[in-house]
């Protein structure tokens, strides 16, 4: 049996976008232009960040350089389902501090033929993988790795290292606590801090 299909109106397919890398290495930044550019495509956009992120904005995703976007802080990764109406794209923020279950979240929404573009660390302050980043990047169907640039040599820059001796995973801050660092001064200052 032929089923004919109409060229005008294409078959809304979902994709997975994960925007990777360390801080100050413009993860933010590029998940707020792609969000912009699908809005002045006419799309219908919800970007949502983890209500822990108060940093800059209580209800908006704020880069480093400041430039910003309105979001919905949510607590996990299943309000974001709850939330999500009839939209083309969602963008995700700081996605490293959602539970685990952001990957099944996202692989749902871009079964339902949203544009998913989820920006987060992929590691921790202890180079490790950081929460659920290493999945999503697994499963998308396009992964960028952003790079900083080292602070003590001026090379390409992936690690998160932070300034203080606190150790719990998640701890928020910007310049006064992290700084970008290669792999060579990542190890380098790791080794002699132990």
């Amino acid at each position: 049996m032929f089923i004919e299909r109409n060229i005008n109106s294409p078959k809304k397919t979902g994709v997975v976008e994960v925007i990777a890398g360390s801080m100050f290495s413009g993860k933010t930044e590029e998940l707020i232009r792609r969000l912009k550019r699908a809005k002045i495509a006419r799309q219908k956009v919800e970007i949502f960040k983890p209500a822990i992120d108060i940093r800059y904005s209580i209800t908006e995703v704020v880069s480093h350089d400041e430039n910003s976007i309105q979001s919905t802080p949510v607590e996990n990764s299943a309000n974001i389902l709850l939330l999500s109406g009839n939209v083309d794209v969602i963008g995700i923020d700081e996605a490293q501090f959602f539970d685990k279950g952001l990957v099944e979240v996202v692989v749902k929404l871009a079964n339902l033929g949203i544009r998913v573009i989820v920006a987060g660390l992929d590691m921790d302050f202890k180079g490790e993988p950081f929460g659920p980043i290493p999945e999503l990047m697994a499963i998308a169907d396009h992964v960028d790795k952003v790079h900083a640039i080292c602070v003590k040599c001026g090379n390409i820059a992936q690690f998160s290292h932070r300034l203080s001796n606190k150790e719990q995973i998640v701890l928020l801050g910007e310049k006064n606590v992290y700084e970008p660092l290669c792999r060579s001064c990542f190890r380098e200052t790791n080794d002699s801090t132990v």
